[in-house]
């Protein structure tokens, strides 16, 4: 199957992580908002979602930009949100960022306002609705290092690859 996987997520939960080792082990790239942009014609919604799907002829990863609603339609897509602990989010950003306590709350809230406004307005749709996932993992339960291993274990069993 040439799985393409979609990844929301909140701010600080360590998805990027998580995508880059699945990336190593299904040998396949991550697409973030950067990578996207990238490949835009010109910069707007439409030339985004025209972006994803070509990506998506392949298979990849691609963290937010609402994939999961621009490709919600296509078999080999599997969806997938990232949440955590807001403490255990505060506590990633500032030290992946050098920042107070303060600081990275302010950040992740300023994110997420902003995350979430997006999905809102380009799907109509709540962002972070389980409905709209086929997977939730909390890093704070999970561990950010055995996510990948749970979602490769998932995939081998239902044979994805």
């Amino acid at each position: 199957m040439k799985l393409v996987i979609t990844m929301s997520r909140r701010y600080g939960t360590g998805a990027s992580v998580i995508a880059e080792e699945l990336s190593k082990r299904l040998g396949i790239p991550v697409y973030d908002k950067v990578n996207v942009e990238q490949e835009l014609s010109r910069n707007t919604y439409e030339s985004e979602v025209e972006a994803i799907k070509g990506l998506a002829q392949k298979p990849c990863i691609i963290l937010g930009r609402c994939a999961s609603e621009i490709l919600k339609d296509r078999l080999n897509v599997f969806n997938i949100y990232v949440c955590a602990d807001k403490e255990d989010r505060i506590e990633r950003i500032m030290k992946k960022e050098s920042l107070t306590y303060e600081e990275a709350a302010q950040k992740i809230d300023a994110n997420d306002r902003e995350r979430s406004r997006y999905y809102h307005e380009h799907t109509g749709k709540a962002w972070g609705d389980v409905n709209n996932y086929h997977m939730i993992l909390n890093t704070s339960d999970l561990g950010v290092e055995n996510c990948a291993d749970i979602l490769m274990r998932y995939f081998e069993q239902k044979e994805y690859i």
